[in-house]
């Protein structure tokens, strides 16, 4: 039987204006920026009309695109769209997390406020960089990295492209090197090295952080960007949470595992078509949609729903 899985955007696909036309066209999808705007004054506002380096900032982009990712799931439950599995990248993961019923929609907004800020004062503290290493495989990107001073796969996201972090210092040389081996080395729109030792005290903040919430069974199975493979048992999720900010993201590998569940139709839900566009370049047989729009709900919503 076919599967669906919602997949929640990254850090990155931030752009101005998101939200705003999915919020007029769906009721719930609104009710989550009036929910995220009780919250954290502002939300809207800033998806709606911020500039571009605004949005860039990342204690603005997380809770941001947490607002724009959680409002297009609704979105589709609403028109009667449900989702088999769950899964998010980086900062999609708390958005996953939020509409799997692991913890309420609003506490996930408030630890994901509290993430943005600590990863931002964590960025503050270095002067680092991100970029895509395309056309090389993650082998070749691993061992290429490892030859600069802390330089990190930190993103595997396709057979061909690896995103890697470190110190601005060592990226141009990092960048000359792969373009030496053949690959290509993009820079990304993001403020530090996340998910590398650069992030250790956002990941400490984030522990003490996660202490004050309470988590349940998921409605729907959630896969963790740290082991790329299902959630275990709730009493995980607190450290798998924490652990996050500083270990990779197993993007190809939760792909790979929600495909061997039987999942043959993705919906990213949030900002951008990154997410697409990788799933695409891992399997190419799988169907993939993107809702972040009144646009491109109401599309989503023809083409699964006349199969």
């Amino acid at each position: 039987m076919s599967k669906i899985a919602f997949v929640f955007s990254g850090q990155g696909a931030q752009y101005p204006g998101m939200g705003q036309s999915l919020a007029a066209a769906s009721p719930a999808a609104k009710a989550v920026f009036d929910l995220c705007d009780s919250i954290r004054p502002g939300t809207s506002a800033q998806c709606f009309a911020g500039s571009k380096e605004e949005l860039t900032i990342t204690s603005n982009t997380q809770p941001d695109m947490f607002a724009v990712e959680v409002a297009a799931a609704a979105a589709l439950v609403e028109a009667g769209i449900y989702p088999d599995a769950l899964a998010g990248f980086s900062v999609g993961e708390i958005g996953a997390l939020a509409f799997s019923g692991a913890l309420s929609v609003a506490d996930s907004f408030r630890l994901v406020c509290r993430r943005g800020q600590l990863m931002q004062d964590a960025s503050d503290a270095a002067d680092t960089g991100m970029v895509a290493v395309v056309k090389l495989t993650p082998a070749q990107a691993e061992e290429l990295a490892g030859q600069f001073d802390q330089v990190y796969p930190v993103n595997y996201n396709s057979p061909a492209q690896t995103v890697c972090a470190g110190l601005s210092s060592s990226m141009g040389a990092f960048k000359a090197a792969v373009k030496a081996a053949g690959g290509r080395a993009v820079p990304l729109r993001v403020a530090g090295a996340f998910h590398t030792p650069f992030m250790a005290s956002a990941g400490e903040g984030l522990a003490e952080e996660l202490e004050s919430y309470t988590f349940t069974e998921p409605k729907y199975q959630l896969y963790s960007n740290v082991t790329g493979a299902p959630y275990g048992s709730v009493e995980s999720y607190k450290e798998m949470l924490a652990r996050q900010v500083v270990s990779p993201v197993r993007w190809q590998a939760i792909v790979e595992a929600l495909i061997a569940d039987g999942v043959d139709t993705f919906i990213e839900v949030g900002p951008g078509n990154t997410l697409t566009g990788l799933i695409g370049k891992i399997n190419p047989t799988v169907k993939t949609y993107n809702v972040d729009s009144a646009d491109s709900l109401s599309a989503t919503i023809q083409e699964v729903t006349n199969g």
